[in-house]
């Protein structure tokens, strides 16, 4: 599965009323394991279709910008992966937290790195560099 935007998501950028405020809601990245405990359908809309990586708390985006469509964070870093059996880390998910998973909007997934094996230790994801950063519209 290529990275996305969910299209639910895009649809609500398109109406007159969005449900997702980048700059100023709370926007938060979780760990996914592909394998197992998710897998991603365009029809998701809230995190309560996701379950996180065992073991680690989704982390809050920090000085999020958003520049000529791009919208770029500080690179986030998980603390204390716990091992869970032979899970990898293989996707993330992007998402506004309000508090709950059942009103809490999907933004985008992200793949296409290599999985990461927990060991305990932190895991940093880092932001792409590049034009797009985290996504571009």
């Amino acid at each position: 599965m290529a990275s996305a935007l969910y299209p639910l998501f895009k649809q609500s950028l398109l109406s007159q009323s969005p449900s997702v405020d980048l700059d100023t809601d709370t926007i938060k990245v979780a760990l996914v394991n592909t394998s197992t405990d998710y897998t991603y359908s365009s029809a998701h809309q809230y995190k309560s279709s996701v379950t996180s990586y065992s073991g680690t708390t989704d982390q809050t985006l920090g000085t999020v910008s958003i520049t000529n469509g791009v919208f770029d964070a500080a690179d986030s870093t998980f603390t204390a992966v716990a091992i869970s059996g032979s899970k990898t880390v293989q996707a993330l998910v992007v998402y506004k937290d309000t508090g709950s998973a059942a009103t809490s909007p999907l933004i985008a997934y992200i793949d296409g790195f290599t999985a990461v094996t927990p060991n305990g230790g932190n895991i940093t994801v880092t932001w792409d560099n590049g034009a797009s950063k985290i996504f571009a519209l």
